[in-house]
């Protein structure tokens, strides 16, 4: 490839967030104030793309409520059913911002399922129940309409809906009359009607279409027939779900095309069993989520991640339960997944679906077991002696996985590396921040916290014996930006213009440490600090997720020296793999615009350039479900004949420049 130097100056046009078009380039003359150096010939380390990577775990409405389309709440009846109202209430978390600033939620504290008919003829049966400790039990009277009904269901006009209600009854119990209201009288809703039940439990297909558009539609079942009817689950999803998740979330996934996901947790894992979730998913228990709020049904489990993840084109990160969880339980673990169907476990996931092994390599080891939060802490000491015995229990059942190690920079990352290096291929750090008041400072606090985790691990490069010749390299597998009101539920905080050009700031600095980071995992991707978010029938883009989706659409794969940005710019630059162009970067968390000169050596560029500019009206800006976007991508081009234009106040742009 031919090389030469070129002094080249660009910037993105300004941004009329009222008009939501390009402004035209400054005037010719106009000088720029900002030269930044871009030395092409100076490749560093390879990005990963791993560094796009997400985590989801079993919390708030991240899975379900976000990622997973049931539609309705305790369909297996961890709660008793005793018609008390409300369901829900309102929560008041702690006054820190990471709490949510002290502003009250809603949460469910009891069974969402109100009685139609005699309170007094709803029991818990516990005596053969079908899941979990009970299963409601309805005794009939014969004429009178008896039953039960659950509100607060989304319903859209035309939309189709499928469900399916497990039953056993007597046989004066027919028929069974399944309801999807979407308003009052008679003629605001479809009937499923059962003709015959039997004294087993058995599974009823249902299928609705919605005659209206409603945020109160309702599921009813009734029967006025004699003697006892029980039910066992009920469940309910829009007829478009694809293998039980979303369409509208699932498109914005494959949107952020993340190559790797992290799952189940997080603290969640350490109280996790993940055998709750295999087998028949209406016979799972529900159970009460061991590290949040909330009731855990597990209708999630191994073989839903897996489909998720074959669905979406990522590879699976599996995290297993170092904190109640031990040696045996993990290694049983990878067996199921990813053990021959001659195996014990691998024969049982067969049975249940998978004939082939799911083939898991990359595997969390734990979750923040340095904390005292975290389920199963212990001192320092005795936890690198588990996670040396977890994962060679591990190993044992398959040499092949790729254990990443609980870290934390300061002592305990310096104890697993300096102890347990022959037991990890990977460490994992997290990173969160919350708000500061001025826009430049909450910015840099991504880059400056992603800096001193790079500086801490040279160090220990440097200064440990157990790592010489050996390239363990850093999981960055949570860090986001978390702070204010939970306005998507537990955790669930909204993000804005400012947050997004915090992350832009934080993939900058990964990308000036490829050699050290191998993956990062934003948490998490849905609802609770996600980078999407949803209403019941919505989905919407955040602004760190457009972010996240811009780099990985347009940005390079191998970083290039830059120079020359000043303070709070933060610019950095890459050649695609095929050096068909040299993409640069510039982060602009100042409320004024700048004019920036790219001097570019060693590159021979056609004159050719695409830009792509995400803004929008101030730091505040954010993104709603179903509404138009406050901040989106525009695209334009750049005149081959160049000239000094704006890079736009509180942005992020990427230019691509076509090289020969």
């Amino acid at each position: 490839m031919k090389t030469c130097c070129t002094a080249l100056v660009l910037s993105a046009a300004a941004l009329l967030p009222s008009e939501g078009t390009l402004a035209a380039s400054a005037a010719p003359g106009d000088p720029p104030d900002v030269r930044v150096r871009v030395d092409a010939t100076s490749v560093g380390a390879p990005i990963s793309p791993y560094v796009y990577g997400q985590f989801v775990e079993h919390l708030g409405r991240c899975i379900y409520g976000g990622l997973w389309a049931e539609m309705l709440e305790d369909r297996k009846f961890f709660y008793p059913v005793t018609g008390e109202a409300p369901a829900w209430e309102m929560f008041k978390p702690g006054p820190r911002s990471w709490d949510g600033a002290g502003v009250p939620y809603e949460l469910l504290v009891r069974s969402p399922w109100m009685i139609l008919g005699d309170k007094a003829a709803v029991t818990m049966a516990r005596e053969g129940a079908y899941t979990g400790d009970h299963s409601p039990r309805i005794a009939l009277s014969g004429g009178l309409t008896q039953g039960l009904m659950q509100e607060r269901l989304g319903l859209q006009e035309g939309r189709a809906y499928v469900g399916r209600i497990v039953l056993s009854g007597d046989p004066g119990t027919a028929p069974v009359e399944v309801s999807l209201a979407w308003g009052g009288g008679g003629t605001a809703r479809q009937t499923v009607s059962l003709a015959s039940l039997g004294t087993g439990f058995a599974t009823h297909v249902l299928r609705f279409r919605s005659g209206g558009t409603t945020d109160n539609g309702r599921l009813e079942v009734v029967s006025r027939g004699t003697g006892a009817l029980t039910i066992g689950a009920v469940s309910l999803m829009p007829a478009d779900n694809v293998l039980g998740w979303r369409a509208d979330t699932l498109a914005l996934l494959k949107e952020l095309d993340s190559p790797v996901y992290r799952w189940p947790g997080g603290n969640f894992v350490s109280g996790y069993d993940w055998k709750d979730g295999i087998g028949d998913r209406d016979r799972r228990p529900p159970r009460r989520n061991p590290a949040w709020k909330g009731v855990e049904p597990n209708d999630v489990g191994l073989h839903e991640f897996m489909d998720l993840m074959h669905e979406i084109g990522a590879e699976p990160y599996v995290a297993v339960n170092t904190g109640k969880g031990g040696p045996e339980s993990a290694a049983e673990l990878v067996e199921y997944a990813n053990g021959a169907a001659t195996t014990p476990l691998g024969r049982r996931r067969a049975e249940n679906g998978s004939s082939r092994p799911f083939g898991v390599r990359l595997w969390a080891v734990g979750n923040e077991m340095y904390g005292d939060w975290q389920i199963g802490h212990m001192p320092l000491e005795r936890y690198v002696e588990k996670h040396e015995k977890v994962v060679e229990a591990m190993r044992a059942v398959d040499p092949k996985v790729q254990p990443v190690a609980v870290g934390s920079v300061g002592d305990w990352s310096r104890a697993m590396l300096g102890q347990a290096a022959t037991h990890m291929a990977y460490i994992s750090e997290h990173l969160y921040w919350q708000d500061k008041p001025d826009v430049p400072a909450h910015v840099a606090q991504s880059r400056d916290a992603i800096r001193r985790v790079a500086e801490a691990h040279r160090a220990y490069r440097r200064e440990l014996p157990s790592l010489k010749g050996r390239d363990i390299r850093i999981a960055l597998d949570e860090w986001n930006y978390w702070y204010g009101p939970n306005e998507y539920g537990e955790l669930g905080t909204r993000y804005f213009l400012q947050d997004g050009l915090g992350i832009a700031a934080g993939l900058h600095e990964l990308f000036r440490n490829s050699d050290l980071f191998f993956m990062a995992n934003y948490a998490q991707t849905v609802n609770v600090i996600g980078a999407i978010k949803t209403t019941a029938t919505a989905a919407e883009m955040e602004t760190t997720g457009l972010v996240l989706a811009l780099y990985r659409r347009q940005f390079g794969t191998l970083p290039v020296a830059v120079s020359g940005a000043p303070d709070p710019l933060d610019v950095a630059a890459a050649w695609t793999a095929d050096r068909s162009a040299l993409t640069v970067a510039v982060v602009n968390p100042a409320l004024e615009p700048r004019r920036i000169e790219l001097d570019v050596a060693g590159a021979s560029l056609t004159g050719v350039a695409r830009r792509f500019v995400l803004t929008g009206p101030d730091r505040w800006s954010h993104n709603v479900p179903g509404r138009p976007r406050a901040v989106k991508v525009e695209q334009t081009s750049l005149p081959e004949s160049g000239g000094t234009v704006e890079i736009p106040p509180l942005s992020v742009v990427i230019h691509r420049l076509a090289a020969r």
